[in-house]
């Protein structure tokens, strides 16, 4: 059995399933998404929930802390015969241990790096096939970035990134200037991009994002953001936030020729970096 604690947004879930798909793939082990933590989330973090619903997944689950479980009615024995071994993330940076990890083990970190499940590209993309049409007005949005040979999404997470204490120490809202210098960027090979800025705060940036070409600014629409990533995806290019949203809205674009523009520091403190060296993929961009 392999077992993985989900914690966080979408994003950070995905990171999570992908590093714990990947070792119950390679050992023929059973997979267990634990989703505890939204069943006593602390209340000083974001309030979130299990939003891997959206995707073609499977997967057993439990809504008791895995190590628990052992000892318990005979469903949940079952399910959890022996107790997993605990693996903690230490820090951000990629631990290559990870990918060798024997079965019988619960994964409990954020596993940012496409490191961890790299080798298992295909069957991922396979797993995180959106399960439902989009909505109407987005399959407009979807119909407008299919016409537009260079369609770019640009993603500006702003939400707890500025409400949230914690967050907006630990992540911050990019500046403007990032922006800028990543249109620049993109420009040395697009010449004549078409922005498609998908953003939990389309108001804000309308008034005050100027980036120089055609650009659409996305209608958000709450407690509906995987079809934003599903948006963000079907684009050619992109810009992404440091954001494991966007992170993954520009991954599952599948074409071997995308560029991708992201921030050089993932996280608001530059002492960090040595930490998230990782998590962008060297064949994207830094700026």
């Amino acid at each position: 059995m392999i077992s993985v604690r989900l914690m966080g947004g979408l994003g950070n879930q995905m990171f999570q399933y992908a590093a714990a798909r990947r070792l119950a793939g390679i050992r023929n082990a059973r997979l267990v998404l634990d989703v505890s933590h939204y069943e006593n989330q602390p209340p000083e973090e974001v309030p979130r929930h299990y939003e891997l619903d959206c995707f073609n997944i499977s997967a057993k689950f439990s809504r008791e802390p895995v190590e628990n479980i052992v000892g318990k009615r005979q469903g949940m024995r079952k399910l959890v015969p022996l107790a997993p071994r605990i693996i903690h993330e230490k820090n951000f940076a990629f631990d290559r241990e990870i990918l060798r990890a024997a079965d019988n083990i619960l994964l409990v970190g954020y596993w940012q790096s496409e490191k961890y499940f790299k080798d298992y590209t295909d069957q991922l993309r396979k797993d995180f096939t959106f399960k439902d049409p989009l909505s109407p007005a987005k399959q407009l949005v979807a119909n407008n970035i299919a016409k537009e040979p260079y369609a770019v999404s640009v993603q500006v997470r702003r939400g707890d990134y500025i409400s949230h204490t914690a967050s907006s120490n630990f992540h911050g809202a990019l500046e403007l200037d990032y922006y800028k210098r990543a249109v620049l960027e993109l420009a040395k090979t697009i010449s004549s991009p078409h922005f498609f800025v998908i953003s939990d705060d389309p108001e804000w940036c309308k008034e005050n994002l100027e980036l120089g070409f055609p650009t659409t600014f996305v209608d958000h629409v709450p407690d509906t953001g995987h079809e934003d990533m599903r948006l963000t995806s079907l684009c050619k290019h992109h810009i992404i936030a440091n954001s494991t949203f966007s992170w993954w809205g520009a991954w599952l674009n599948p074409r071997p020729n995308k560029l991708v523009i992201a921030p050089a520091l993932w996280f608001k403190e530059p002492s960090m970096l040595k930490y998230a060296q990782d998590v962008v993929p060297r064949n994207w961009i830094r700026v």
